[in-house]
């Protein structure tokens, strides 16, 4: 009995919001060839995946110019990456047949964001007064709304509903500060 590939990858999202990592964490079985490793990629508001020819066991770091998001400048300057539903697929020959697909939701702008409101509380190695509290369970809260989000899209397979909650945390974000004398009566 022939052994068969058992092919995955693990999407690293950095805090540079301009890349992030794809790395090979198949098993490749040593009764098979590895040929014709490709990994596609459709970015957010395409409808065509880009194809990149990889190696088994692959490092691909994905940029804006990698995907042609960026077409000039690349090397010199680093366009940011589109937060949104990314689909990733991984496959070698027969390419139709063995191939591994993934639903990654890049946050890294909501995040980044995230956490600067988190820089601009005026907090202390004690109780804060109650209107940081209030500022700091509504962060929590947004918090909680990116991670079943990206909970819904990643481990659901739910794009519709995760996108939903994806959109809502980062209008409420949006709104954080501005909102604020009213209390903690977001909406």
């Amino acid at each position: 009995m022939t052994s068969k590939h058992q092919l995955s990858l693990d999407i690293q999202q950095t805090n540079d919001c301009s890349l992030f990592r794809v790395v090979d964490t198949s098993v490749y079985s040593p009764d098979l060839d590895v040929d014709c490793p490709i990994l596609q990629i459709t970015p957010p508001g395409f409808n065509q995946p880009v194809s990149i020819s990889v190696e088994p066991n692959f490092e691909q770091i994905v940029t804006a110019c990698v995907l042609g998001i960026q077409l000039s400048d690349c090397g010199v300057t680093s366009t940011v990456l589109p937060d949104g539903v990314y689909y990733i697929k991984y496959s070698v020959s027969p390419n139709e047949k063995v191939f591994v697909e993934y639903v990654y939701l890049r946050n890294c702008q909501v995040l980044n964001a995230y956490y600067s409101e988190l820089c601009n509380l005026e907090l202390a190695a004690c109780e804060p007064d109650a209107d940081v509290k209030a500022q700091l369970d509504e962060l929590r809260l947004i918090k909680s709304f990116l991670d079943a989000a990206k909970a819904k899209v990643e481990h659901c397979n739910d794009v519709e509903q995760g996108m939903q909650l994806f959109i809502y945390a980062k209008d409420r974000l949006s709104k954080f500060g501005r909102d604020m004398c009213c209390g903690s009566n977001f909406c």
